[in-house]
């Protein structure tokens, strides 16, 4: 994935890319693209000649402005990524993601990849398998702020013309955690495939896929998968006999819904436990 850049590859804005996937999709695209510009409130190293380095808060719309300058394709990572207060999730994954798609559009960019979550459809019964057909069910402040991005996007396509990937990202990490990430991990490896996949393939309108592995547990089904070229090549099953015992007690709503822990009402543990996607 590190090949020279060409010039029909787009110039590309990553924003939060300082937290765990914006570190891992910068290091896949390192060189990739003629333009990988790292948006953070934080400062982030540049790791090749092609990345540009932006520090701000894109509630600025002189930040965000500056961000989406001379770009083809956003990928928006930037807000708070679990759940909290409203007046955490408010300004921080619902205003400033207004902010961002607005500097887009009067900036002419084409295209964004929106970073969403398998908590925009948690309240659904985990004894289900779910598409992109049923209706939203967010599972906690931070799914519906997701819900919102969503909507958004399927607007700015409507309206705009624009062209919106959603994914709804399961639990990125490393490797599976627990019983429950036998069905929703994604790797590092196919993290960075699907965002790629949404960069760079043509023409899709709007299109809502489930960031998961190819984990034959699966229970998330993405048509619109296809549409991008995503075709994930990892598999939790290899963490399976050390992973199946590790589950909330049954009819405990982590077990109940697919958005697992979430699940749980005023799920704010201060320290963060618990708040897994």
């Amino acid at each position: 994935m590190g090949e020279a850049p060409s010039a029909a590859l787009p110039r590309v804005l990553l924003t939060g890319a300082a937290g765990g996937i914006g570190r891992c999709l910068h290091r896949a695209f390192a060189g990739r693209y003629p333009r990988l510009r790292l948006a953070d409130r934080v400062p982030v190293t540049a790791l090749h000649g092609s990345d540009e380095v932006l520090t701000g808060d894109l509630l600025d719309p002189s930040v965000a402005a500056a961000a989406v300058r001379d770009i083809d394709c956003i990928v928006h990572l930037a807000g708070i990524p679990k759940e909290n207060t409203w007046e955490q999730i408010l300004p921080n994954n619902i205003v400033a993601t207004i902010s961002l798609f607005e500097a887009a559009r009067g900036a002419g960019v084409r295209r964004i990849v929106f970073a969403s979550s398998n908590h925009a459809v948690g309240y659904h019964d985990a004894a289900h398998a779910l598409g992109i057909e049923q209706p939203v069910r967010p599972d906690s402040r931070y799914g519906v702020s997701k819900v919102f991005g969503e909507a958004l996007g399927r607007m700015y396509v409507d309206k705009y013309a624009m062209t919106v990937a959603c994914l709804r990202i399961g639990s990125f990490r490393e490797r599976p955690e627990d019983s429950r990430q036998l069905s929703t991990w994604i790797g590092h490896c196919d993290m960075a495939e699907l965002a790629r996949c949404a960069i760079e393939a043509p023409d899709y309108g709007f299109a809502i896929v489930y960031g998961v592995s190819a984990n034959r547990r699966a229970k998330w089904a993405s048509p619109d998968a296809l549409r991008l070229g995503y075709r994930p090549a990892q598999d939790a099953e290899a963490w399976a006999a050390e992973l199946e015992a590790i589950a909330p007690p049954p009819g405990d709503p982590a077990a109940r819904f697919h958005g697992g822990a979430f699940c749980a009402l005023e799920y704010l543990d201060p320290r963060g436990e618990g708040n897994k996607p």
